[in-house]
């Protein structure tokens, strides 16, 4: 993949988390706060924990920090892949935010 792929798919990544944030925040009690700074998107629930999502230009990766641990994403051709077979970025994103919110949700 070349860079202006990589921040392609990246960049759409980000905006994708913002969005599911902010459908999150409508359609539950969640009240899940997201702030970009460059290429990094930091969700803050409601008990002060947080998600970081950032990215990893160099390595052509997104790196995500939760209480679960940190994990690296790389794009497979279809989809951001844990580097270490632990799954897709939405899933455990879904499955990690909802640890920390004590709710079900779900990021698209």
């Amino acid at each position: 993949m070349t860079d202006p792929e990589y921040m392609d798919r990246a960049e759409a990544l980000l905006r994708a988390v913002e969005a599911s944030c902010d459908s999150i925040n409508d359609k539950t009690d969640a009240d899940v706060d997201n702030q970009r700074v460059g290429g990094m998107v930091t969700l803050t629930f409601q008990d002060g924990s947080q998600i970081i999502v950032n990215l990893q230009k160099p390595l052509h990766e997104v790196w995500m920090a939760a209480r679960a641990g940190g994990f690296h994403y790389k794009f497979d051709g279809q989809c951001w892949m844990d580097t270490k077979g632990q799954g897709e970025f939405f899933a455990n994103l879904s499955r990690y935010a909802a640890q920390q919110a004590g709710q079900p949700l779900t990021f698209r």
